[in-house]
């Protein structure tokens, strides 16, 4: 009796001894997990609390997530650097465009056709008092309404209160010059500072199925709250989207979106008074005369060589004339477009900018027979095809965060970088990409990452199918009216220097539109149809 109790006792312990042993290594070994994935602290700090709609794709071991969280701190500081913050304490002290003084270096009565007019600006404070740091944003243009022309200017910060404003003189004729103090120094510091703060200047709204009805919830990028959330994980590049989850329904179960402003603002009511639309683009250069460029007999230009990938970008990029855009350092042909197009796979992805595209090609090419795919709204999946020629157009939205005030479906919605993942691409695939303005009101480093996602997968692409051809849309100026802190052109300004830097080391197109919607003068998210024409030439160029 004495013996069995003994032997019942010693295996009792030696269970106990083998439980506590499993127990440690499987927590060693999930704690070396979590710390080799390093997640980023947005998505580490909710997993305990999330509920995912299906369980989580394994994380591909190619990507490095370590890596990902380096680069974005990287142009985190660079961005930093390049927007100090600046005092702040009465409008004031700001920079005033009627005080500031701007002044053409070397005058002369008449200009010739190819030169560079060189003009110093001094920047004053509304007491006259000279500033002696940069940092505004500034906005340079030339044009010459009657010719149609326009071309963007070349600022030059010396971080001392003065600029140098080039002009290259593209074109004869009579030349009006501008200089716009879109935001003081003041102002873009405080909306850097803003925007990086927080995420619920756009609030979403998800729609569920449920049975014959729907319900609604908070959707965002971040929801701080304990509640139970549905988590929309791409799991490979760590981007999330977070919805409130509704009683009794799943996750899964999430059909449609819409969104709006929330009365929300990270400014003070003082900085607030810098956005006020009659401080937003003031003309320094009020008093200034147009300036007359003659041809000068100058020696002939020799042609340039059709553009196509790989060329280095000049600033400006070119100029508009005739309601023509022509680049700087190589010269764009007229296409036919429905032959240029023949046998050809066209991906458009993106966002209602590259959208217009898609309408364009439509309303261009009367063979091209749009396809019903049974979604509606303006964000749906839209696809165009020419049988006889074998074209095929598609444009399809970028995932989350998509801004509309109107409900659009979620059923099909994925991240770009998963779309060209399972393209194949060959010589006749064309993908254009066009992402920045629905990032606009949330913390630069939610764009950074879309970016750098999308660049890996470009990358892996070309990998696999050198002969495709991958081109990068930039970001269109907007009006200059809208809601400055969620949606101002000094946020698009920071995203276009972001994807430029980001994309520089890839054989990929470029597409500049913010220096040729800057160049037409238009201050429309939308330009017109002659603005469009001319971008879609320039892909044209490239591909044919």
């Amino acid at each position: 009796m004495t013996t069995s109790t003994i032997n019942h006792k010693s295996l009792l312990v030696l269970l106990f001894i083998l439980a506590s042993w499993i127990t440690y290594t499987v927590f060693q070994n999930s704690t070396k997990l979590w710390t080799a994935l390093k997640l980023p602290i947005s998505l580490h700090h909710w997993n305990d609390i999330m509920k995912s709609s299906h369980p989580e794709a394994p994380l591909n071991p190619v990507v490095s997530p370590t890596e990902t969280e380096l680069r974005i701190k990287k142009i985190m500081e660079e961005l930093n650097q390049l927007v100090p913050p600046r005092p702040f304490t009465h409008k004031n002290t700001t920079t005033s465009a009627t005080h500031s003084r701007a002044t053409i270096l070397n005058p002369q009565d008449t200009y010739c056709k190819g030169d560079q007019l060189d003009i110093l600006l001094e920047v004053r404070d509304h007491l006259g008092r000279r500033k002696k740091y940069g940092g505004d944003f500034l906005r340079a243009r030339m044009s010459s309404p009657t010719l149609k022309a326009g071309a963007s200017g070349k600022v030059t910060d010396f971080n001392n209160g003065t600029y140098l404003v080039s002009f290259t003189l593209f074109w004869e004729g009579q030349v009006s010059l501008s200089l716009l103090l879109i935001h003081p120094s003041e102002g873009v510091s405080a909306l850097w500072r803003a925007r990086n703060q927080g995420y619920d200047r756009v609030i979403f709204t998800g729609q569920f199925a449920s049975g014959t009805s729907h319900v609604n919830t908070d959707c965002a990028l971040v929801l701080n709250s304990s509640a139970e959330l549905c988590r929309y994980l791409d799991a490979q590049d760590q981007e999330a989207f977070y919805c409130m989850k509704p009683p009794h329904v799943p996750c899964a179960a999430l059909t449609h979106m819409r969104s709006k402003n929330k009365q929300v603002s990270y400014l003070s009511k003082q900085e607030r008074s810098l956005f006020e639309r009659s401080n937003v683009g003031v003309e320094i250069m009020d008093n200034f005369d147009a300036i007359s460029v003659s041809k000068c007999n100058k020696k002939t230009v020799p042609m340039k060589k059709k553009c196509k990938f790989g060329m280095a970008s000049a600033i400006p990029s070119g100029h508009v004339w005739k309601d023509t855009w022509n680049p700087v350092s190589c010269s764009l042909a007229p296409i036919e477009m429905k032959e240029c197009l023949r046998g050809k796979f066209i991906y458009l992805m993106g966002d209602s900018t590259i959208r217009q595209w898609m309408e364009y090609f439509k309303s261009s090419i009367n063979t091209l027979k749009s396809v019903d795919l049974h979604e509606f709204g303006k964000f749906q999946h839209q696809l165009a095809v020419d049988l006889d020629r074998n074209i095929n157009i598609q444009w399809q939205k970028h995932a989350y965060p998509l801004i509309g005030s109107l409900t659009y479906s979620v059923k099909e919605i994925e991240y770009l970088a998963r779309v060209i993942d399972r393209t194949g691409g060959e010589k006749n695939t064309i993908i254009v990409i066009s992402l920045g303005q629905h990032f606009r009101p949330f913390p630069i480093d939610i764009f950074i990452r879309r970016a750098l996602n999308v660049h890996k997968a470009v990358q892996r692409l070309l990998l696999r199918s050198p002969d495709t051809m991958v081109i990068i849309k930039a970001e269109n100026i907007r009006e200059m009216n809208t809601d400055v802190e969620r949606f101002g052109d000094f946020h698009g300004y920071i995203q276009y220097l972001a994807i430029k830097d980001i994309f520089r080391d890839l054989n990929v197109g470029v597409i500049d539109a913010w220096d040729i919607t800057i160049a037409y003068g238009t201050n429309n998210v939308h330009p017109p149809q002659s603005v469009v024409r001319n971008q879609i030439n320039i892909l044209l160029n490239y591909i044919c």
